[in-house]
């Protein structure tokens, strides 16, 4: 593919997206730089056009993970947020990660999707360990309760 054809394909892919239709879903092999908390990662994003900085947050689909420090609303909740980011960190070593991008955040700068490692999405692995909670973008259910 020709740059001038890539470079379109990225414009027209990420113009749906502010639009508010879905990014098509694909596998990205991009490294992750950072675990900001257990449903928040930080990617590389070498797609990105100069003078952007080439990274984004990617805020895992679906799922509710308890804040932590001063967000946290109980010290249940901080606990709980320090073991869900040591668990995603603990995910990231299993394997070759791969991102799904689904589309962007309604806060802009920052996408929703999820990891997948060997067949396993984070989202659920961090539901199954108790760690996180479905989560359609209503209100939120406590942690401190």
């Amino acid at each position: 593919m020709k740059i001038p054809a890539l470079i379109t394909l990225l414009f027209l892919t990420f113009s749906n997206a502010f639009a508010g239709e879905p990014i098509p879903l694909m596998l990205y092999n991009w490294n992750i730089v950072k675990v900001i908390d257990g449903d928040t990662v930080k990617f590389e994003a070498p797609f990105l056009p100069d003078p952007l900085k080439k990274t984004l947050n990617l805020r895992i689909n679906g799922i509710d993970t308890p804040e932590k420090g001063r967000r946290a609303q109980c010290a249940y909740e901080d606990l709980m947020s320090r073991k869900a980011t040591a668990f995603v960190k603990e995910f990231l070593k299993t394997g070759d990660v791969y991102i799904v991008l689904e589309k962007w955040g309604k806060f802009g700068g920052r996408v929703l999707g999820d990891i997948i490692i060997d067949d396993e999405r984070l989202s659920l692995a961090l539901i199954n360990a108790g760690l996180a909670r479905a989560y359609d973008g209503g209100k939120k259910e406590s942690w401190c309760e």
